[in-house]
C-alpha cells in the first residue's frame, strides 16, 4: 500500500503559537497596529493549515536567527567553580580578619583574568575546529 504525503499539512498548536509570537513581535517593533494584531491573531487561531499561517506573516521580515549560546567546556566550568570557591574563601577570610582594606580584590581580579583568558582560548579552539578550510 502506498502512503501519500498531503500537499496541505494541518497546523499544530505549536505552529499557531510560533506565528502568534511573530505577530506580537511585529507589534512591539511598530510594524503592525493593534487593530492589525487583533485581526491577525484571530485568524491565526482559526487556521487549519500551515500554508494559511505563512500567509499571515508573509509581509513581515523573517525573524533573526537565534544566537548560539556558548556551551562551556567542562574544563572551563571547573575553572569557574574553582575561582568562585577561592573567591568565597578570600571573602570569608577577609571578613573574619581585622584588616581595614579590601585585600581580596587583587587575587579575585587575577582569578577573573585567568578565567577570561581560558574562555578566550577555548572559544578560539572551538572556532578553529568548526571552521571550513578553503
Amino acid at each position: 500500500m502506498e502512503t501519500r504525503i498531503p500537499h496541505r499539512l494541518r497546523a499544530a498548536d505549536t505552529d499557531r503559537e510560533r506565528v502568534a509570537a511573530l505577530v506580537q513581535a511585529a507589534v512591539a517593533e511598530g510594524r503592525l497596529t493593534m487593530e492589525e494584531m487583533e485581526e491577525r491573531l484571530g485568524a491565526v487561531y482559526l487556521t487549519k493549515y500551515t500554508d494559511e499561517l505563512t500567509a499571515l506573516t508573509a509581509d513581515l521580515p523573517a525573524p533573526a536567527p537565534p544566537r548560539r549560546r556558548f556551551a562551556a567546556h567542562p574544563a572551563l566550568r571547573a575553572h569557574a567553580a574553582f575561582a568562585v570557591v577561592l573567591s568565597v574563601v578570600f571573602l570569608i577570610r577577609w571578613a573574619t580578619s581585622d584588616v581595614p582594606y579590601f585585600w581580596p580584590i587583587a587575587p579575585m581580579f587575577w582569578l577573573a583574568v585567568s578565567l577570561a583568558v581560558h574562555a578566550r582560548i577555548r572559544g578560539s579552539r572551538a572556532r578553529r575546529a568548526t571552521a571550513v578550510p578553503y
